[in-house]
């Protein structure tokens, strides 16, 4: 089990204070939630919340460093590989699989975007994405396969973003996501 799962996370207050917080934003908005709604959800002390976190930036903040951290670590990893079909594909896999750990936080940044923008955190974002389109791109191949390239990756927010809604398992959508992604990398790299 992943430190990142709801279970894993709910013994330890830190965590415990980013789960609520994230449902709250996501039940009122992010502007609309104060502090002392989160420590009342949590039942303690506007105090003892205060000693963890002093703002709702730093609560937000913290919980996108701790569940994006996968992605970091894929980015590192996938900058020292060849850019084969093999290591796009793991690309995204691994990143499907990281948003799927990270859906709450994903779902805040796609319903509070005005707020992204305000935030630290939009910025890292925003250059987290180009760095892996770059990293899925195909060097100097046709532009309709670069489109393919990047358009795997924004796949994969399709799914996880405007698919939630649809009926059935969470999973089986990811994965349906994950396999057009992987369909079009693989396109992409035999027409090249």
């Amino acid at each position: 089990m992943s430190s990142s799962s709801p279970q894993a996370r709910r013994g330890n207050t830190r965590q415990r204070i980013q789960d609520v917080a994230l449902e709250l934003f996501a039940e009122q908005g992010y502007e609309k939630t104060s502090l002392r709604e989160i420590a009342e959800r949590l039942e303690v002390t506007k105090a003892a919340l205060y000693y963890h976190f002093k703002t709702k930036e730093d609560i937000i903040i913290s919980v996108f460093e701790d569940l994006t951290r996968p992605i970091d670590e894929l980015i590192d990893w996938a900058e020292r590989q060849p850019r084969t079909l093999e290591m796009k594909r793991e690309v995204l896999r691994r990143y499907s699989e990281a948003m799927a750990a990270g859906a709450p936080l994903y779902r805040f940044m796609q319903e509070n975007q005005a707020t992204m923008r305000e935030l630290s955190i939009g910025e890292t974002v925003k250059r987290r994405l180009f760095t892996l389109v770059e990293l899925l791109r195909t060097e100097d191949g046709p532009l309709a396969d670069q489109v393919r390239c990047v358009s795997a990756l924004f796949t994969l927010h399709a799914g996880m973003m405007f698919l939630q809604h649809v009926e059935g398992d969470p999973e089986e959508t990811r994965q349906a996501a994950l396999e057009v992604a992987t369909d079009l990398i693989t396109q992409a790299h035999q027409a090249s």
